[in-house]
């Protein structure tokens, strides 16, 4: 049995700027409000679970910005927060592209979303 690779947060989060941090930190409170998530360092990004299923992905820890993606079951065009939604390739998952580059980036949009990824958006 081969043996399962452990990760850790700190392997993200080192060297990062306090911008970033930040950001990070505002995120991941903002998801806190909705409901406690879990954040699951996985091999080339983060993780935040409900409980239940993995609802969103911070895949980008950048020198002013996190980038994170939220899989959803349909396409959500009508917005202004995703700079690219795109269907992952023979399935029915949407990855829907958030970069935040402020802390009040996090607005009532964004939160719309999180608190549909939170809950099963359908």
């Amino acid at each position: 049995m081969a043996a399962t690779e452990e990760y850790h947060l700190s392997d993200f989060l080192h060297g990062k700027s306090e911008h970033t941090l930040a950001l990070f930190n505002q995120f991941i409170n903002q998801f806190n409000t909705i409901g406690h998530v879990e954040v699951v360092p996985l091999k080339s990004m983060i993780g935040l679970d409900n409980g239940h299923k993995r609802i969103a992905y911070i895949t980008q820890l950048g020198k002013n910005f996190i980038h994170v993606v939220f899989p959803f079951k349909q396409e959500y065009p009508d917005n202004l927060c995703f700079q690219k939604i795109a269907q992952v390739p023979g399935q029915q998952q949407f990855n829907h592209h958030f970069r935040m580059l402020n802390l009040d980036d996090v607005n009532e949009e964004v939160l719309g979303f999180m608190e549909m990824a939170f809950e099963g958006e359908n």
